[in-house]
């Protein structure tokens, strides 16, 4: 079975949960011995873990033709592609995309990142894609979330093979049902033209069937998994005051994910106990707007703002919190909680977000209660043997949630997929 996959970010390189995913899938999918997977982003960094799949570079396939020797490309692309594969790619050059603004191997510039020229890379990705798809041999495509959905559909235009998308979240989820009318088309436009459409949760598959007008025939629930902790994770020592609990939030820090209840509901226990410092680690366009609320609230003294997160270090802050709080308004999935039940910690999730579809030893309450949410904080602090019993379970029921799994159910949707192409 051989897979030309495309995604939009791969560790270690990531700003989020879709590249966490993109290689918790793969590496799962990886585990059957006849699975071959082309992975396919904007921008490789060179330090892409390439042991179980083959990465291309968009922004290392050339468009236009340039006349260039082994050496230089070597010079150019050698850590992280094949220079050979430049060459073969380039015979695959199909139209003339010399209107394009290229370099000078005739390859498209991608930042690797969400610039502000979005809806740009988006569409560059995609002619790109269609290159890649004239020269590589593949059974199946696979497009993660809407940033790769115009490159799938290209690429099945030009080979005639069958596209099954991934849909981790929709705009209805980023934007709290404000949706933008161009990223709505773009998504729509991926799911009309799928033969198959897999969604993260049951809460995502209802929405792409009521918002999105799809067929639920064709429409699979996936869950996502979490991958083995590391031993460079599990020698981490939590650094913790006994005389104090703390109650973490890791994510971004955006409407979606329901910042300001975390909020509201720590000022409701620091109204009950000053023993509890609460840490809000994170980016995003809210940020201000939560210092401020601290602030008004008079908590900010016991509240503090990491920033952003990445690798160890989100597993440095887990550690050493006693509480892990994940309270988004709507959640496709979410993997924090599962990382953290991991290392043993108690967790909170609303009940708005599609891990709540398959976590049970954790406590769950509406985005919006948070009395209830405070309530659940203040009685982890103070009460030893639901912590205890919270940590224990926790870890048990995640560690029998593999990628392994997930990778057989959608190589299941695979073939299910080809057998209704063939017919």
């Amino acid at each position: 079975m051989k897979v030309l996959m495309f995604g939009w970010e791969f560790p270690p390189h990531i700003l989020g949960g879709l590249g966490t995913a993109s290689y918790g899938l793969t590496k799962g999918m990886s585990q059957q011995s006849d699975m071959d997977i082309t992975f396919c982003i904007p921008k490789p960094w060179g330090d892409e873990d390439q042991s179980f799949l083959k990465i291309i570079g968009m922004n290392s396939t050339p468009v236009v033709w340039r006349d260039v020797d082994y050496d230089y490309i070597n010079a150019r692309i050698g850590s992280y592609m094949d220079p050979q594969l430049y060459y073969d790619l380039r015979d695959h050059i199909y139209a003339d995309f010399n209107y394009l603004h290229t370099n000078d191997l005739g390859c498209i510039e991608f930042s690797g990142r969400y610039p502000d020229n979005l809806q740009e890379e988006i569409n560059n990705y995609s002619i790109v894609a269609g290159v890649v798809a004239r020269q590589q041999q593949f059974d199946i495509i696979h497009s993660h979330d809407w940033l790769t959905y115009p490159a799938g559909i290209h690429a099945k235009q030009v080979s005639g093979k069958p596209l099954v998308i991934h849909v981790h979240a929709t705009d209805f989820d980023r934007s709290r049902g404000n949706v933008n009318p161009t990223v709505y088309a773009i998504e729509k436009n991926g799911m009309d033209h799928a033969d198959h459409i897999m969604c993260v949760s049951e809460l995502t598959r209802q929405t792409v069937i009521n918002k999105y007008h799809q067929d639920p025939a064709k429409v699979s629930t996936v869950h996502n998994a979490v991958s083995p902790v590391s031993q460079e994770i599990l020698d981490i020592v939590p650094r913790k005051n006994p005389k104090e609990k703390v109650v973490t939030f890791l994510g971004r820090i955006t409407m979606q994910k329901g910042p300001e209840y975390f909020v509201e509901a720590a000022a409701m226990v620091l109204s009950r106990t000053k023993h509890v410092r609460f840490v809000m680690a994170g980016s995003g366009d809210m940020m201000d707007q939560m210092i401020r609320l601290a602030a008004e609230r008079g908590i900010a003294d016991h509240f503090h703002f990491p920033g952003f997160m990445r690798g160890k270090q989100v597993y440095e802050v887990l550690k050493s919190s006693d509480v892990y709080v994940m309270p988004s308004v709507s959640e496709p999935f979410g993997i924090s909680p599962l990382e953290a039940m991991q290392v043993s910690v108690p967790t909170i999730i609303s009940k708005q977000s599609g891990c709540a579809e398959i976590l049970d030893k954790c406590i769950k309450t509406d985005y919006w209660d948070i009395h209830a949410m405070a309530d659940a904080m203040y009685s982890i602090c103070t009460n030893d043997a639901l912590y205890n019993y919270l940590c224990e379970e926790g870890k048990k029921e995640v560690d029998a949630i593999t990628w392994d799994k997930v990778g057989l159910k959608v190589r299941s949707i695979y073939d299910q997929v080809l057998s209704n192409y063939r017919k």
